[in-house]
């Protein structure tokens, strides 16, 4: 186990290499110049001199593999450079806003599974009955509305008519935490009940269920002790997609509630072109997906004994 941990964090390097090697290319590729840009935002008329000694001393005027091998060095160091547009460490403002994320994520993920859980065993106990039918109506609601729509669904209701929570605040404070977290959680929950549902359903038609139906062993203890135990791998399965993403910042959900993270500091640097923040997120997500696979497939070892690290039989 230990030899395949560390040979799965090793093959975190070419990753890194391969994905910010893409990103640090297109940004360059897309257009534009991040000094004029930076001068032109700040409402300064300067020279060309002006814009040319900026971007000798941003390293700019060098060759795009030398730029690419200085800041991979110094990412590799924990060096991620100084921001064009605010002038503070990246490293720092990344540290700053991470929390931001991660509150949010854990909060989206619990509400998640407190709903999709009970309701897809729900939907999938009562099968093709009114309660099926009314639970796969609404998570086909959810699932299909945009997480942009939702939010200004929520908005809308719960703010400006109901006046309950700040329709924008700039303070990460727990009211604030609500809209969101159930933003995400309707297109989540709306998703994983269906997944749920279908896997308690496939779990309900094998021989060992009805064989346990049989000896006169109650539906509630083959539910939570026997389909539950086998469906664990792919509701984990989903879990982990959901947390990687989440992590990653749902720039949308982040920009439009001014939640404080990572997403929405990535939206700023895209709009502003301030490569070295970009960079850092790319970096970061491309080391949350290796992280969380890596946590994801260790759980599978231990959840199921016939899965084995290298292909053995068990």
């Amino acid at each position: 186990m230990i030899k395949y941990i560390v040979k799965r964090l090793l093959l975190l390097i070419p990753v890194l290499i391969g994905i910010t090697f893409l990103s640090f290319a297109m940004m360059r590729l897309a257009g534009g110049d991040a000094v004029t840009y930076m001068y032109e935002n700040a409402g300064s008329a300067v020279s060309q001199e002006v814009i040319d000694e900026t971007r000798k001393e941003y390293g700019l005027d060098q060759p795009f593999l030398v730029q690419y091998a200085k800041w991979f060095t110094g990412m590799a160091t924990g060096d991620m450079g100084i921001s064009y547009v605010s002038k503070r460490d990246v490293y720092d403002t990344f540290v700053e806003k991470l929390p931001a994320t991660i509150l949010l994520t854990i909060s989206s993920v619990l509400l998640t599974m407190l709903i999709s859980i009970p309701l897809g065993i729900l939907s999938a106990v009562k099968h093709n009955r009114w309660i099926d039918y009314l639970i796969r109506f609404f998570s086909f609601i959810g699932n299909s509305m945009p997480n942009f729509f939702a939010a200004l669904v929520l908005m809308y209701f719960l703010s400006i008519r109901l006046g309950w929570f700040p329709v924008i605040t700039t303070d990460n404070t727990a009211l604030s935490l609500v809209l969101p977290t159930l933003t995400l959680a309707i297109s989540m929950a709306s998703k994983y009940t269906r997944q749920v549902r279908a896997t308690i359903l496939e779990e309900l038609n094998k021989d060992y269920v009805k064989g346990a139906r049989a000896r006169g062993v109650r539906g509630s203890v083959i539910i939570w002790k026997n389909v539950m135990k086998s469906s664990m791998l792919t509701i984990i399965t989903l879990l982990a997609l959901s947390i990687g993403s989440l992590l990653g910042g749902t720039t949308i959900v982040e920009t439009i509630f001014m939640w404080d993270g990572v997403g929405k500091m990535a939206v700023d640097a895209i709009t502003m072109r301030d490569y070295p923040i970009i960079q850092a997120y790319v970096a970061w997500m491309a080391i949350i997906y290796v992280i969380v696979n890596l946590i994801t497939d260790i759980i599978y070892h231990y959840l199921d004994p016939r899965v084995r690290l290298g292909g053995d039989q068990a």
